[in-house]
């Protein structure tokens, strides 16, 4: 997760050395949830972090995933407390539609990077469904060479932009489905969706050089993070109408947890719970194990933590 924070500013102007005067700085605020946006293409996800804040005039944010530039799509931005959940979206599955451009293959797998092979074939639509199977379930996926994975502390994309041979290993990713919804001669237009880790730039590279033909991502969209759809998202053009249209885009912070077990506590646990201490679960349907889940307590966020012998165990506590 990229988080950023920033102080508030006062009310007063500020005077460039001429003696003229700025406006003065909107404050800062505490402002906590969810935001998911529609990132356009080529803007970096940093950049989208901050026209969310600036929206908002929020004190602190996070995004749940970095989308590059060239992609467009689902970029939920957390804000505030918010921030905490970051992991149990990053961690659910992510959908994406791409299309894949044959003949060629690119140093970065997409056309941001310099062509680096070409090839004459390009593959029928019989012969690419007939490859996906090879492409689904757990598989081992080498990471692109232009990609955040860190090599003895430095990011990949950044030795191999200084010319560096960048070495990665095969690690295993899991693609839950992987089909073809468009094909012509030169390009076919797939619909993913996978786990955490999975690069969608690998999988056209390796179809590319399973078929022979070679490919790079030509068109990328994210179209799901964890509980989030396209249904949830607003773009960066609505955000910017006003402070009304941005505060309706605003999803509870709890939005994140919709996928793991939700526990409802009366006031005393809660009070337990803020102080970091576990509680005990009554009542004949309290579950007795769960690796995660929430406790809400007069319908707010308490906590997430686990559920242990039939306690449930803090992990973070939320001030809201």
């Amino acid at each position: 997760m990229t988080t950023t924070e920033e102080n508030g500013a006062g009310a007063e102007g500020r005077q460039e050395p001429g003696g003229k005067e700025f406006a003065p700085r909107p404050k800062k605020r505490d402002i906590h949830g969810w935001v998911v946006l529609d990132k356009p293409v080529g803007m970096t996800s940093t950049h989208a972090v901050a026209v969310v804040k600036r929206a908002f005039c929020a004190k602190k944010a996070g995004h749940a995933g970095t989308l590059d530039p060239l992609a467009s799509g689902l970029l939920p931005i957390a804000l505030g407390e918010a921030t905490k959940t970051v992991p149990f979206v990053m961690d659910g599955r992510k959908a994406y539609q791409f299309t894949v451009a044959w003949g060629s293959q690119t140093d970065t797998d997409d056309t941001e990077g310099k062509v680096v092979a070409t090839s004459d074939m390009r593959p029928e639509e019989t012969a690419i469904a007939a490859l996906l199977p090879r492409f689904t379930g757990t598989i081992q996926q080498v990471p692109p060479k232009f990609s955040a994975i860190k090599i003895a502390g430095e990011r990949a994309y950044d030795l191999a932009r200084d010319g560096e041979e960048v070495t990665l290993e095969a690690r295993p990713v899991e693609i839950a489905s992987l089909r073809i919804v468009a094909h012509t001669v030169g390009t076919t237009t797939f619909e993913a969706e996978c786990g955490k880790g999975t690069y969608v730039r690998a999988i056209a590279r390796d179809l590319g050089l399973a078929l022979g033909c070679l490919g790079h991502v030509a068109h990328l969209r994210r179209t799901r993070v964890g509980p989030f759809t396209v249904d949830d998202a607003v773009t960066v053009e609505t955000l910017r109408e006003g402070p009304e249209v941005a505060a309706a885009a605003l999803r509870p912070v709890a939005t994140a947890l919709s996928l793991i077990p939700e526990i409802v506590i009366h006031r005393d646990a809660a009070l337990r719970l803020k102080r970091g201490q576990s509680v005990l679960l009554r009542g004949a349907d309290a579950p007795v194990e769960a690796q995660a889940a929430y406790a809400v307590s007069g319908g707010v966020l308490v906590a997430t933590g686990s559920i242990e012998q039939g306690e449930f165990v803090p992990h973070r506590v939320f001030n809201l």
